[in-house]
């Protein structure tokens, strides 16, 4: 397939000038849309889950059914250790007449005191619209910290408070990571290029990258139902800086070969563009393709993450193929001072240890001993996986921040005092004329604690009953006590009884997770292992390439398990072991491409082990350069607050440093080396030629 066409709108000496214009007039399109990004992120953990689960229904049933049962829910706690007092009785007296102004219906239940009268609760559903409702929760709290007598705690918790804590944490956190984010990547160019001035022109490329992905996925979550979350919209923004510097960093190093072997930096563009595009066109795709599986999960963050990222990929791969040439060619040679690439007429045949003297070195070391390197490595990277014994899934609430919020301190107060589960009661619903079956078939629940009376529907068909457990509502025990109190219900005739509320969304996000990796992981796999086959046009290279991204991924996972544990976040987010196994497979699979396409074109020159092992001399440093770059770019999401950010970042981080420096540096070429032209098979290599002008370097491998 000819790339001609494309290569000729960037690099051309006019047409230069019309592929700059477009994506300014795209850019300043699009930048009102990317700051509503913002807008539309959820948080609801509700939303996250598919349709069809048990948790997903009663929430709905119940938004139906009774109307403002959707809305935040306030709950102020008061406790002192050595008992209340009068004055701390009349504090939360005095707030219950004060919040009575934002909640539902101008009143508030009466408090609720502990039976070892060291706590009260004070628990009511806020007022107004969203916006209003967020408001409020800032008054309230504000009202609950105003002059407590000495030695009183409080605290605010319920929906309203882990909404409120979860706001705030996050505010201003997107435009942070941004510019974090670009000061890791402006660093990183700065040390690649060791210019002052280039590192700019990839940069300002990444940024209309970020901007035209940001609009895409706002329309697509304004309109076309698409969900999209905090961690989500985070790991958009260090995809596209990452894997768009990574195209960046790939094209700058075929351009500046080109400048020194043409006199035209046209032309020298012309021929940089054409033949790194396929390249950058096949990771570009491997990756997008990758993430769309995700498409197949049931847990709704862990699908929308594959458009978004998606989104993300495609923007990349359009601004960086079809913006950042024009950029470049458009400024000269000039731009790569003070070390301009100057054209040389023998520039073709010099010795390519005068540019990649490092690289020469690793090439002639795997060349020379293919077979213990390709071992030692696997070796290697099997032990580093046993690290994994550190981790667990299962992900605690009250763990999910990094640090301690007010949510948090508030569920740890209640639970101190009152039945474990009574912040987070669980939620049943059942028609009406089935009330009494339905209760007494919940108090003979084992876990149980207590059973609400009901509170029927304004249509008199359904009936809802708050159900506090006696045991921590994330806990294991919890949801093993769900599971009984749905088999209870169920057993009801004619009840249509439904389980819901916090402990059940966990439980159905679990499980849904779990399908999702039996399911998802096999998937990509093959996805990927497809598109690499017709890619290389051979059999044995695409499975010793995902069989070597496997052990990768968990040798990452052992070092993230060491990692992690120093820092204290050893149990994983129920979606963070597929989200990370995507990214690692597809992100190191993309540096293998960019060796091994590059491999298959030297060896039609040079024969197999010459030219593999010069595709690994050329294009060592610019992949390497990559590599830190992204595995920088992910680091940047341990700013965030998010316990599963931290993880995401440090897994993939670890992962992305292993692809680079022991996978496709010594364990890919060495196999290719060693297994021999049969890497190729069932494709036919091409012949190697006569070694007419060996070169210096390969000579002594």
């Amino acid at each position: 397939m000819s790339w001609h066409w494309i290569t000729r709108l960037p690099s051309g000496r006019r047409t230069k000038f019309l592929a700059i214009a477009l994506w300014l007039a795209v850019a300043s399109a699009v930048g009102p849309l990317a700051v509503k990004l913002a807008d539309v992120v959820t948080d609801d953990a509700v939303a996250w889950l598919p349709r069809t689960a048990e948790a997903t229904q009663a929430f709905e049933r119940a938004e139906a059914a009774f109307p403002g049962s959707d809305r935040l829910v306030a709950v102020a706690v008061y406790a002192r250790d050595t008992g209340l007092t009068g004055a701390d009785r009349a504090k939360a007296e005095a707030d219950r007449a004060a919040f009575a102004r934002y909640a539902e219906g101008g009143e508030v239940p009466p408090a609720i005191a502990s039976e070892d009268g060291r706590a009260l609760l004070v628990s009511f559903p806020l007022a107004g619209d969203e916006d209003q409702q967020t408001e409020y929760t800032g008054e309230v709290r504000d009202q609950l910290a105003n002059a407590p007598p000495a030695g009183l705690r409080t605290g605010l918790t319920g929906s309203a408070g882990a909404t409120d804590d979860l706001f705030d944490a996050f505010g201003g956190m997107d435009i942070t990571l941004v510019l974090v984010t670009a000061g890791v990547v402006a660093l990183l160019l700065l040390v690649t290029y060791r210019s002052p001035v280039l590192w700019l022109v990839p940069l300002f490329c990444v940024g209309v990258a970020s901007q035209v992905a940001s609009a895409v996925v706002y329309l697509l979550a304004k309109y076309g139902g698409l969900t999209v979350d905090f961690q989500g919209q985070s790991v958009l923004t260090v995809l596209v800086f990452g894997v768009g510097v990574d195209y960046a960093l790939l094209l700058i190093a075929r351009y500046r070969e080109e400048l020194r072997r043409h006199r035209d930096r046209h032309e020298a563009m012309g021929v940089a563009l054409r033949r790194s595009f396929p390249a950058i066109l096949a990771s570009a795709a491997t990756v997008a393709i990758a993430l769309l599986c995700l498409l197949a999960a049931e847990l709704n963050s862990t699908r929308s993450l594959g458009p978004v990222g998606a989104v993300g990929i495609a923007a990349a791969f359009l601004v960086m193929t079809l913006l950042l040439p024009a950029l470049l060619v458009l400024c000269g040679r000039w731009l790569f001072w003070p070390f301009v690439p100057r054209y040389s007429p023998d520039a073709v045949g010099h010795d390519v240890a005068e540019d990649h003297g490092v690289w020469a070195r690793v090439a002639g070391f795997v060349g020379r001993r293919p077979r213990g390197v390709w071992i030692g490595t696997v070796v290697v990277l099997g032990l580093l996986s046993l690290g994994i014994g550190n981790l667990s899934v299962g992900l605690p609430s009250a763990d999910t921040f990094t640090k301690e919020v007010g949510s948090v301190t508030g569920q740890r107060m209640i639970a101190a005092h009152f039945p474990e589960g009574s912040a987070s009661p669980a939620e049943v619903t059942a028609r009406a004329g089935a009330a009494d079956a339905v209760a007494a078939s919940l108090r003979g629940v084992d876990g149980v604690a207590t059973v609400s009376d009901p509170r029927t529907s304004p249509d008199g068909r359904w009936v809802m009953f708050r159900a506090i457990l006696d045991t921590e509502p994330d806990s294991t025990e919890a949801k093993q006590t769900v599971d009984r109190m749905r088999d209870a219900v169920h057993a009801v005739p004619g009840a249509d009884a439904l389980v819901g509320g916090q402990t059940a969304i966990d439980l159905d996000t679990d499980r849904a997770s779990s399908r999702d990796e039996r399911v998802v992981m096999p998937l990509i796999l093959a996805v990927v292992l497809l598109i690499l086959v017709v890619l290389l046009r051979a059999l044995v290279a695409p499975l010793l390439l995902i069989g070597s991204v496997v052990l990768s991924y968990a040798a990452a996972l052992g070092v993230a398990g060491l990692v992690l544990s120093a820092m204290g976040y050893t149990k994983l987010f129920s979606g963070v072991p597929l989200q990370t196994f995507l990214f690692l497979v597809a992100l190191g699979v993309d540096y293998t491409i960019f060796l091994m396409t590059r491999a298959r074109e030297e060896v039609g020159q040079l024969g197999h082990r010459r030219g593999v092992l010069h595709a690994l001399t050329v294009t060592g440093g610019v992949i390497t350069s990559a590599g830190l770059v992204l595995a920088a770019t992910f680091s940047a999401l341990g700013i965030l607050p998010l316990v599963p950010s931290v993880q995401i970042g440090v897994i993939v981080a670890a992962g992305v440093l292993l692809d680079t420096f022991v996978v496709r540096s010594l364990l890919i070429p060495a196999l290719a080396v060693h297994v021999g032209r049969k890497v190729w098979w069932p494709g036919r290599p091409a012949r190697e030629p006569a070694r007419t002008a060996p070169d210096p370097v390969l000579t002594r491998v």
